[in-house]
Protein backbone atom coordinates (compact mmCIF):
# COMPACT_ATOMS: atom_id res chain seq x y z
CA UNK A 1 0.00 0.00 0.00
CA UNK A 2 1.55 3.46 -1.01
CA UNK A 3 2.01 6.13 1.84
CA UNK A 4 0.03 8.66 2.25
CA UNK A 5 0.76 12.00 0.87
CA UNK A 6 1.39 14.52 3.93
CA UNK A 7 2.55 17.84 1.84
CA UNK A 8 2.42 18.90 -1.28
CA UNK A 9 5.04 21.19 -3.78
CA UNK A 10 2.78 23.80 -3.25
CA UNK A 11 2.62 23.91 0.47
CA UNK A 12 6.69 22.90 0.58
CA UNK A 13 7.00 25.92 -1.32
CA UNK A 14 5.12 28.27 0.56
CA UNK A 15 7.14 27.18 3.28
CA UNK A 16 10.63 28.30 1.88
CA UNK A 17 8.87 31.81 1.07
CA UNK A 18 7.57 32.22 5.03
CA UNK A 19 11.03 30.61 6.00
CA UNK A 20 12.83 33.07 3.75
CA UNK A 21 11.20 36.01 5.20
CA UNK A 22 11.67 35.04 9.05
CA UNK A 23 15.20 33.59 8.53
CA UNK A 24 17.19 35.07 5.90
CA UNK A 25 18.68 32.51 3.26
CA UNK A 26 20.59 30.75 5.57
CA UNK A 27 17.70 29.86 7.27
CA UNK A 28 16.16 28.58 4.36
CA UNK A 29 16.91 24.87 4.87
CA UNK A 30 15.61 21.22 3.73
CA UNK A 31 15.37 20.14 7.03
CA UNK A 32 13.37 23.60 8.47
CA UNK A 33 11.28 23.26 5.51
CA UNK A 34 10.73 19.72 6.56
CA UNK A 35 9.68 20.48 10.14
CA UNK A 36 7.28 23.38 8.56
CA UNK A 37 5.04 21.08 6.59
CA UNK A 38 5.15 18.47 9.06
CA UNK A 39 7.22 15.29 7.31
CA UNK A 40 10.89 14.44 8.32
CA UNK A 41 13.61 16.34 6.07
CA UNK A 42 14.36 12.97 3.66
CA UNK A 43 10.47 13.05 2.55
CA UNK A 44 10.98 16.35 0.78
CA UNK A 45 13.46 14.53 -1.58
CA UNK A 46 10.41 13.02 -3.59
CA UNK A 47 9.17 16.54 -4.08
CA UNK A 48 12.47 19.09 -3.89
CA UNK A 49 15.84 17.91 -5.23
CA UNK A 50 18.08 19.61 -3.11
CA UNK A 51 18.76 23.21 -1.36
CA UNK A 52 19.62 24.50 -4.68
CA UNK A 53 16.07 23.25 -6.29
CA UNK A 54 14.28 24.90 -3.26
CA UNK A 55 15.72 28.20 -3.68
CA UNK A 56 15.08 28.09 -6.95
CA UNK A 57 11.49 27.22 -6.47
CA UNK A 58 11.04 30.20 -3.82
CA UNK A 59 12.66 32.42 -6.56
CA UNK A 60 10.10 31.13 -9.14
CA UNK A 61 7.16 31.80 -6.71
CA UNK A 62 8.64 34.99 -5.37
CA UNK A 63 9.10 36.77 -8.91
CA UNK A 64 5.96 35.00 -9.57
CA UNK A 65 3.84 36.71 -6.79
CA UNK A 66 5.87 40.46 -7.94
CA UNK A 67 4.68 39.42 -11.56
CA UNK A 68 1.02 39.16 -10.51
CA UNK A 69 0.97 42.12 -8.50
CA UNK A 70 2.41 43.92 -11.59
CA UNK A 71 0.25 42.67 -13.79
CA UNK A 72 -2.82 43.97 -11.53
CA UNK A 73 -1.80 47.13 -11.10
CA UNK A 74 -3.05 49.49 -13.81
CA UNK A 75 0.63 49.74 -15.70
CA UNK A 76 0.98 53.18 -15.00
CA UNK A 77 4.73 53.99 -13.97
CA UNK A 78 3.44 55.21 -10.35
CA UNK A 79 1.63 52.08 -9.93
CA UNK A 80 3.89 49.58 -11.13
CA UNK A 81 7.04 51.51 -9.09
CA UNK A 82 4.73 51.53 -6.07
CA UNK A 83 3.43 48.18 -6.71
CA UNK A 84 7.35 47.24 -6.37
CA UNK A 85 7.52 49.22 -3.69
CA UNK A 86 4.87 47.63 -1.84
CA UNK A 87 6.27 44.09 -2.45
CA UNK A 88 10.15 44.67 -1.42
CA UNK A 89 8.42 45.82 2.13
CA UNK A 90 5.97 42.72 2.47
CA UNK A 91 8.86 40.52 1.28
CA UNK A 92 12.04 41.88 1.72
CA UNK A 93 14.13 38.52 1.77
CA UNK A 94 12.43 37.77 -1.54
CA UNK A 95 13.52 41.33 -3.23
CA UNK A 96 16.79 40.42 -2.17
CA UNK A 97 16.36 36.88 -3.95
CA UNK A 98 15.18 38.57 -7.08
CA UNK A 99 18.78 39.14 -7.73
CA UNK A 100 20.20 36.06 -7.20
CA UNK A 101 20.99 33.51 -9.85
CA UNK A 102 18.58 31.21 -8.89
CA UNK A 103 15.72 32.89 -10.77
CA UNK A 104 14.10 31.56 -14.00
CA UNK A 105 14.47 34.26 -16.91
CA UNK A 106 11.88 33.82 -18.81
CA UNK A 107 9.72 34.98 -15.40
CA UNK A 108 12.06 37.81 -14.92
CA UNK A 109 11.06 38.32 -18.68
CA UNK A 110 7.28 38.65 -17.85
CA UNK A 111 7.80 41.19 -14.76
CA UNK A 112 10.40 43.22 -17.30
CA UNK A 113 7.31 43.12 -20.31
CA UNK A 114 5.08 44.27 -18.05
CA UNK A 115 7.21 47.18 -17.26
CA UNK A 116 8.22 48.08 -20.84
CA UNK A 117 4.51 48.44 -21.80
CA UNK A 118 3.73 50.96 -18.73
CA UNK A 119 6.75 52.76 -19.66
CA UNK A 120 6.47 52.33 -23.21
CA UNK A 121 2.89 54.16 -22.98
CA UNK A 122 4.38 57.52 -21.95
CA UNK A 123 8.07 57.27 -23.81
CA UNK A 124 6.91 55.67 -26.98
CA UNK A 125 8.01 52.24 -28.06
CA UNK A 126 11.34 53.27 -29.55
CA UNK A 127 12.47 54.24 -25.88
CA UNK A 128 10.12 51.91 -23.67
CA UNK A 129 13.17 49.37 -23.13
CA UNK A 130 15.48 52.36 -21.84
CA UNK A 131 13.01 53.59 -19.75
CA UNK A 132 12.03 50.67 -18.29
CA UNK A 133 15.81 50.01 -17.30
CA UNK A 134 15.90 53.63 -15.76
CA UNK A 135 12.88 52.81 -13.57
CA UNK A 136 14.00 49.80 -12.78
CA UNK A 137 17.43 51.13 -11.82
CA UNK A 138 15.75 53.85 -9.56
CA UNK A 139 13.76 51.79 -7.97
CA UNK A 140 15.63 49.08 -6.95
CA UNK A 141 18.25 50.95 -5.52
CA UNK A 142 16.02 53.16 -3.63
CA UNK A 143 14.69 49.93 -2.50
CA UNK A 144 18.06 48.51 -1.80
CA UNK A 145 19.12 51.53 0.30
CA UNK A 146 15.17 51.98 2.28
CA UNK A 147 15.12 48.26 3.13
CA UNK A 148 18.94 48.30 4.46
CA UNK A 149 18.41 51.43 6.60
CA UNK A 150 20.91 53.66 4.46
CA UNK A 151 18.54 56.47 4.82
CA UNK A 152 20.36 57.90 7.94
CA UNK A 153 19.30 61.89 6.99
CA UNK A 154 16.17 62.01 8.32
CA UNK A 155 13.22 63.29 6.49
CA UNK A 156 10.33 60.96 5.16
CA UNK A 157 10.97 58.50 3.21
CA UNK A 158 7.60 57.49 1.77
CA UNK A 159 7.79 61.62 0.39
CA UNK A 160 11.23 61.20 -1.20
CA UNK A 161 10.10 57.94 -3.08
CA UNK A 162 7.30 59.72 -4.26
CA UNK A 163 9.82 62.80 -5.02
CA UNK A 164 11.92 60.40 -7.09
CA UNK A 165 9.05 59.04 -8.96
CA UNK A 166 7.61 61.92 -10.21
CA UNK A 167 10.87 62.97 -11.17
CA UNK A 168 11.42 60.02 -12.96
CA UNK A 169 8.10 60.41 -14.85
CA UNK A 170 8.86 63.98 -15.83
CA UNK A 171 11.80 62.77 -17.04
CA UNK A 172 10.33 59.89 -19.35
CA UNK A 173 7.60 62.12 -20.50
CA UNK A 174 8.61 63.67 -23.99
Amino acid sequence: MPTPERTSYAAIVAAGRDLLEESGASGLTMQAVAQRVGVRAPSLYKRVRDREALVAAVAAATVEDLAARLEASDRSIAALARAYRAFAHERPEGFRLLFAGSVPQELLDRTGATLVTGVGAITGEEHALDGARLVTAWATGFLQMELAGAFRLGGDIDAAFEYGLAAVERGLTP
